[in-house]
C-alpha cells in the first residue's frame, strides 16, 4: 500500500485540520456514488484507512515511527480497532442515558447555523470620540444564488449517502479492555449530513455557499475605545442546509493622539505656560477634542496644577449627551538666563517680600520660593 501521506496528498508535517480538508476532498472524488470509474472504491477505503490512522495521534506516531507494522500486534489490543481511548470513552459516556444516533443525526442532518466573522477596525481618536459611518470590506460566505443553497445542480438534488444509509453516522465495534462497545461517529462520506451530492452545483461546487467580499457601512457610535465590540447581525458566514448566517464582530482599536489622552471619559492634556503667567494670571488657548477652547490661568497657579474644562472630554457611550471633563495640567517654565534688567526687576521684587517678612542672608537662592509662595 502507498505511503498514507501520499494517498492524502499532505506533507508528514499537515495538521488535523489539514488532513481532514485533503480528506474530505478526496472522499467526495472517490466515493462510489460518485465515482464509477474501475478502482474507484478500492481507492475510497485507502483514503479512509490513512485518514483513520492519521487523524489519531497516537496511531499516527506509531505509524510515523514503524509504518504500518507499529499500527497492532505485540499481544496488545490493536489501537487502530479502538480508535482510540479518549474518542471510546467520549462517545460511550456522551451517548450515556440517551441515543446517541438520534442526537449526532438531530445536529449535522439538519440546518446548520452558520459561523461568526471578526473584523479588526483601526479608528482615528477624533472618530471614536464623537463617532461616524465607516464603509468597510468583508469576505464571507453566501449562500449560492445558482441552487438556491442545495449545492445540487438545477433539476437534481442531493442523494442518501450509501456509506452510512441517511443516518449521518457509522458505526463499529471496538475492543477494549473493558469489553466491547459500539462507537458511533460522524459519516465521513456526508460529514454527518446523511446526504451526497451526486450531481454538484457548477457555480459553488456542490458546497451551497460561495466566498464573496462584500460591501457593508457600519455606524461607530461616539464614545467608542480600544477593544470595543460591535456586532452586525447576519454578516457572518451564511449557514449550510437553510441555516440561519452568522454575525459580523468588529473590533476596535482607536489611534492615539499626539497631544490628548484619555482615561475612561476624561480627556488630559499638558500646557506649558511662563512664570509670570502663573504669578499673573492669563487666558490662553488650548486643543480640546472640540477644537481650540480658552482656559483662564489664575492668579498665582501653582506648578503641576490640574485645571479643569468641563463637558469637553469623551461622550458616554450610549448616552452621547453625557460627556467626561477634559483636564489639563500645568507645567510652568522658569528661566534660565535672565537680561540685567530683568535680574534688577525680580531682585526688587525679592527684596520687597523680604521687608514684609522674616529677614534671609540668602535671598537669591530662594527667589523664586518666595514668588510662587512656598515659604
Amino acid at each position: 500500500m502507498s505511503d498514507y501521506y501520499d494517498l492524502l496528498g499532505v506533507s508528514r508535517d499537515a495538521d488535523g485540520d489539514t488532513l481532514k480538508r485533503a480528506y474530505r476532498r478526496l472522499a467526495r472524488q472517490y466515493h462510489p456514488d460518485i465515482n464509477k470509474d474501475p478502482g474507484a472504491e478500492d481507492r475510497f477505503k485507502e483514503i479512509g484507512r490513512a485518514y483513520e490512522v492519521l487523524g489519531d495521534p497516537q496511531q499516527r506516531a506509531r505509524y510515523d515511527q514503524f509504518g504500518e507494522a507499529g499500527l497492532g500486534g505485540s499481544g496488545m489490543p490493536d489501537m487502530g480497532d479502538m480508535g482510540g481511548f479518549a474518542d471510546l470513552f467520549e462517545t460511550f459516556f456522551s451517548g450515556f442515558g440517551g441515543s446517541p444516533s438520534s442526537a449526532g443525526r438531530s445536529q449535522r442532518s439538519g440546518p446548520q447555523q452558520g459561523d461568526d466573522l471578526r473584523y479588526d477596525l483601526t479608528v482615528d481618536f477624533q472618530q471614536a470620540v464623537f463617532g461616524q459611518e465607516r464603509e468597510i470590506k468583508i469576505p464571507h460566505l453566501e449562500s449560492c444564488d445558482t441552487c438556491r443553497g442545495s449545492g445540487a445542480r438545477a433539476g437534481s438534488g442531493p442523494t442518501s449517502c450509501s456509506t452510512c444509509g441517511g443516518a449521518g453516522q457509522v458505526r463499529r465495534a471496538t475492543r477494549t479492555p473493558f469489553g466491547s462497545f459500539t462507537q458511533v461517529a460522524e459519516c465521513p462520506s456526508c460529514s454527518g449530513s446523511g446526504q451526497v451530492i451526486s450531481d454538484p452545483c457548477s457555480t459553488c461546487g456542490g458546497q451551497g455557499v460561495r466566498q464573496v467580499r462584500k460591501k457593508l457601512r457600519i455606524n461607530i457610535p461616539a464614545g467608542v475605545d480600544t477593544g470595543t465590540r460591535l456586532r452586525v447581525s447576519g454578516e457572518g458566514n451564511a449557514g449550510l442546509r437553510g441555516g440561519a448566517a452568522g454575525d459580523l464582530y468588529v473590533f476596535l482599536k482607536v489611534k492615539a493622539h499626539p497631544k490628548l489622552h484619555r482615561d475612561g471619559l476624561t480627556v488630559h492634556s499638558e500646557i506649558n505656560v511662563s512664570y509670570l503667567q502663573a504669578i499673573l494670571g492669563d487666558t490662553i488657548e488650548v486643543e480640546t477634542v472640540d477644537g481650540v477652547s480658552s482656559l483662564e490661568i489664575p492668579v498665582g497657579t501653582q506648578p503641576n496644577a490640574t485645571l479643569t474644562l468641563e463637558n469637553k472630554g469623551i461622550p458616554k457611550l450610549g448616552n452621547p449627551v453625557a460627556r467626561g471633563n477634559h483636564c489639563v495640567s500645568v507645567n510652568i517654565k522658569l528661566p534660565t538666563r535672565l537680561s540685567d534688567k530683568e535680574r534688577s526687576l525680580l531682585e526688587e521684587l525679592a527684596s520687597h517680600h523680604s521687608a514684609k517678612g522674616p529677614q534671609h542672608h540668602h535671598h537669591n537662592s530662594g527667589l523664586f520660593s518666595r514668588l510662587f509662595g512656598q515659604q
